[in-house]
């Protein structure tokens, strides 16, 4: 065992015990669950300490051993980040305090095993003096959760634009089906199953724009800015070279706030994230819907579509199979839009000079990034997956009494009253009774049948003629 000290008194650690005193009393304060915090936020924070000895070193305001064996050591823990997370939970008291002390003592003991020393020798290299040197929390913290914030971005952009690419692929695939369009669930105006796939595919476009605008709101940060934005005890020298140093070791375009008081007590551009990602899961969540719509059944409900079978669905039922990864995207959609909902409120209920709930901003938002990133793999095979039935989708809009708007043009509208008529009387199908009353040929009858004719601008009428 070796002991370790500080103001509040002392506590006896493991001798490899690679953290210290705080991370130790934070595992402890904060024993809520098994969760513990993010590796994307330790990660970036370890490059965000990285960054910061190379710019302490090169202003000469840190030995340049001292700075080469943090470096070496935050080398070796970016290596396998997932080994080395502090057990703390994420929703820590400390606006992030428990989190970049953990980063300070990691880095610390670990350089100080690089120098041939033992744990715990902070004469040689201080958490405090060295590691978090011209930092503080407020400005150290921020800026890693901004880092990984970007990169969770990316993740979802990549993810939206594989199933923007599918639902495009489907679109043209299924342009030349025409299909029963629905408003309030009930039967409406026709149109081809690729227009239906096309409305989804212009949300996801949309989606993908909002992606490319949040992550100019993060890049932003406000590193040197220190405890209150004022940057007190951050040398010049240092400030001037952290940002660009941090820029090339993350490879991500960050630029200094131009107020660091502002950027240090205010986190509405990850809200404004949020508000964003939570836009694009309102529409996912309304396509999955969507589609399980198509697909109900598939011999009693619409059955338009066929989704892949992915597992079975049932523990009795034999054959069932359910839409298991539409309703997995609807699941996530609802945890990323309640997610939105819990990030305001934090935010909003911050004090003065700092946001004291980020913990739980960055958790929230970073966890919803992922999840949904995820989806979209699954979901874009689903989509990629999709088949049509044809006969099905024939066999609707020929029962549709919403077709006999569209033969109107053509043959009359006393006539298709009359014809609807008696497709209700007799439960039959529209076409059924044209065909068997002989009012058009059967010929410019499937001219006028095709998505073309149906669902396109205009008034469909007789072949030859003019809308």
């Amino acid at each position: 065992m070796r002991v370790e000290r500080d103001f509040l008194g002392e506590l006896e650690l493991p001798k490899d015990y690679p953290f210290g005193i705080h991370t130790r009393r934070a595992e402890k304060n904060f024993a809520f669950s098994r969760e513990r915090l993010r590796a994307d936020i330790f990660e970036a924070l370890i490059q965000v300490k990285q960054a910061a000895a190379e710019a302490n070193a090169g202003a000469g305001l840190l030995d340049p051993e001292l700075a080469e064996a943090i470096l070496a050591a935050g080398d070796g823990i970016l290596e396998d980040v997932h080994a080395w997370v502090p057990a703390i939970h994420p929703l820590q008291g400390g606006a992030g305090t428990s989190t970049n002390m953990a980063a300070n003592e990691l880095l610390a003991n670990l350089a100080l095993k690089h120098l041939g020393k033992d744990f715990g020798d902070y004469e040689v290299i201080s958490p405090l003096e060295h590691v978090n040197l011209s930092q503080s929390t407020n400005d150290a913290y921020p800026t890693a959760v901004r880092i990984a914030v970007i990169r969770g971005l990316h993740r979802l952009h990549d993810g939206v634009e594989n199933l923007l690419r599918r639902l495009l692929d489907k679109e043209s695939e299924f342009s030349g089906l025409l299909k029963v369009g629905r408003t309030q669930l009930q039967d409406a105006m026709p149109l081809s199953l690729g227009q239906e796939f096309s409305a989804w595919a212009e949300a996801m476009t949309r989606f993908r724009w909002r992606l490319n605008k949040a992550l100019d709101w993060v890049r932003e940060v406000n590193l040197s800015g220190t405890a209150v934005g004022t940057g007190i005890n951050a040398d010049h020298r240092y400030r001037a070279g952290v940002i660009e140093l941090l820029r090339r070791r993350v490879q991500e375009p960050l630029t200094l706030s131009r107020n660091l008081v502002d950027a240090t007590q205010n986190v509405d551009q990850l809200v404004e994230v949020s508000g964003l990602v939570r836009t694009g899961a309102v529409s996912v969540r309304k396509m999955a819907a969507d589609l399980r719509l198509l697909s109900s059944g598939p011999r009693c409900g619409l059955g338009e579509i066929g989704l892949p079978e992915l597992q079975a669905g049932s523990s009795i039922m034999p054959g069932k199979v359910n839409p298991v990864m539409a309703e997995a995207a609807e699941q996530v959609c609802l945890s990323v839009m309640g997610g939105d909902a819990v990030i305001a409120q934090a935010a909003a209920a911050g004090n003065l000079e700092l946001s004291q709930f980020l913990p739980l901003i960055a958790h929230t938002l970073l966890s919803g990034l992922e999840i949904f990133a995820g989806m979209t793999v699954g979901l874009a095979e689903t989509v990629a997956g999709i088949r049509a039935r044809p006969e099905r989708l024939r066999r609707n809009v020929e029962h549709s009494f919403a077709v006999a708007t569209l033969l109107a043009p053509t043959l009359g509208h006393e006539t298709m009253a009359r014809v609807v008529r008696e497709a209700r009387e007799r439960d039959c199908g529209v076409i059924q009774v044209i065909r068997e009353r002989k009012l058009i040929t059967d010929i410019e009858l499937e001219r006028l049948l095709t998505p073309e004719v149906m669902a396109s601008p205009g008034l469909p009428l007789p072949e030859g003629e003019e809308s």
